[in-house]
């Protein structure tokens, strides 16, 4: 049984994780705070403690996983910390990846995020991809059209089946 982890596990993040365990995966979603957890945990999903802006605390999460899901294109906080979650951070973070069991990366490019961060975080994506081989895929629709989560699903999944 494969394993998605999704970092930036919000109510969006909840919704796709359903989804995906319909498909038969386990999930693990990810929050900075307390109170995510508990709503990752409703939704029957594993909770864990996690910043994107802290890789190491990403990277610790992914031993077990097949997908890592970026699904932080609404993040909010300091300009500085959000451009470098979809930067150096993320960088970072995809170099550590190719000595992991992790053999897919969705990164999504749409959101309330300054455009200029999200295009940044696709080059940087793109090019881990195409440099280590691990299938990517970029999550570009809006969340808040009907079967988002089912279509996003799908193309999580297909990275590690198609």
């Amino acid at each position: 049984m494969a394993r998605a982890l999704i970092v930036g596990c919000g109510c969006h993040g909840c919704e796709l994780g359903s989804e995906l365990l319909g498909l038969g995966w386990q999930v693990r979603g990810t929050s900075r705070r307390p109170d995510g957890l508990e709503r990752i945990e409703g939704a029957g999903l594993e909770p864990a403690a996690a910043d994107p802006d802290l890789a190491g605390t990403v990277l610790e999460l992914c031993g077990d996983v097949a997908v890592v899901v970026w699904l932080l294109g609404s993040t909010t906080g300091e300009p500085e910390a959000t451009s470098a979650i979809h930067g150096p951070r993320l960088e970072s973070l995809m170099e550590k990846l190719v000595e992991s069991p992790v053999r897919g990366f969705a990164y999504e490019i749409s959101g309330s995020v300054e455009a200029g961060m999200l295009a940044e975080g696709e080059r940087i994506v793109e090019r881990a991809g195409e440099t280590w081989r691990i299938p990517v895929t970029f999550l570009g629709e809006d969340r808040d059209d009907p079967g988002w989560a089912t279509r996003t699903a799908a193309a999580v999944a297909g990275l590690v089946t198609g």
